[in-house]
């Protein structure tokens, strides 16, 4: 038996790779735990898209997840990334273009007609997708119910633990810290978008993710704190005013809901797994949950099964 911990993005994965691969496992979700922070992700699969900042290391594994993803939710979605930026700031799109590869320039109208006119170019990432979090997370516990699998809050008793708990591995990992990430949700009938589209900004970089039915999830606030706080009228404002330059009629939609998280981190943001003794970490997801979460629990199936052979 594998005990896994935590039930957001990592310990789903893990519990699910481990599963599939022949494992008897149990999930460790204690009623009271705090929501993971992956509730919140945009849940956007753009390893191309995540180059013009992450190491070569997120680009190149993170290419596995889009298959991955695509195999265990119905809300895998594949219509590419569009990356925009306003005319005032039309030098970013040339340096984002430098800084990562697998795009091409596009009008961005005639990839998202309700741009038209706004934007003169733009940058299209076509083999990107993403998923919508809340739902992918639900039907990985659904699948892992159905295969047998006990979900409890319990004590662990498998004989080798995964833990995927985020911060709260904190007391276990000393460079664990936490990254603040705030998201506002919007809902209107007024704009239309049928993939992710990426705001680009010399200071405040925005992303909009559509949910479907009139659904748009606003994200990208990276804040280097521990506070757990509810989300900040500053980061409210920016993020609205980011939708706003997207697209006017934004101003017009329902604000459905705000957040706010902390996600875990290690000091160079690379997801990992660690080893201590019979249990193994997998933790410091940073802004990348969905995308290296597969990545990491596939590697952890390949590390226990050489452990199994020694």
């Amino acid at each position: 038996m594998i005990s896994v911990l935590g039930s957001g993005v990592a310990g789903l994965c893990a519990a699910t790779a481990l599963t599939e691969a022949g494992h008897a496992v149990e999930l460790i979700a204690p009623g009271d735990a705090p929501a993971p922070a992956s509730r919140l992700a945009g849940g956007m699969l753009a390893p191309f898209c995540e180059g013009e900042a992450a190491p070569e290391t997120i680009v190149v594994q993170g290419q596995a997840a889009i298959g991955w993803w695509r195999d265990h939710t119905q809300s895998f979605v594949a219509r590419g990334t569009l990356v925009v930026a306003p005319p005032r700031d039309s030098a970013e799109i040339d340096r984002f273009a430098r800084a990562t590869r697998a795009h091409r320039m596009v009008v961005p109208g005639e990839i998202e007609p309700d741009l038209a006119g706004r934007f003169s170019r733009g940058l299209f990432f076509d083999t990107e997708a993403h998923v919508t979090p809340r739902r992918a997370l639900a039907e990985l516990r659904e699948g892992l119910i159905a295969r047998g699998v006990r979900v409890h809050g319990g004590a662990p008793s498998g004989r080798l633990t995964v833990d995927c708990r985020g911060l709260a591995s904190a007391d276990c990992l000393a460079d664990l810290r936490g990254v603040r990430g705030e998201m506002v949700e919007l809902f209107t009938r007024e704009v239309h978008l049928s993939r992710p589209v990426r705001l680009l900004h010399p200071r405040f970089p925005c992303y909009v993710v559509p949910r479907g039915e009139g659904l748009f999830m606003l994200g990208a606030t990276m804040v280097e704190t521990a506070d757990a706080g509810p989300i900040t009228a500053r980061a409210a404002m920016e993020l609205l005013s980011a939708a706003y330059t997207l697209h006017p009629a934004f101003a017009e939609a329902e604000i459905v809901a705000t957040g706010s998280g902390l996600r875990p981190s290690f000091p160079d943001n690379i997801p990992r797994l660690r080893r201590e003794g019979d249990r193994i970490h997998m933790n410091g997801m940073y802004r990348h949950g969905f995308l290296m979460a597969p990545v990491l629990a596939m590697e952890l199936v390949r590390m226990i099964g050489g452990m199994n052979a020694d």
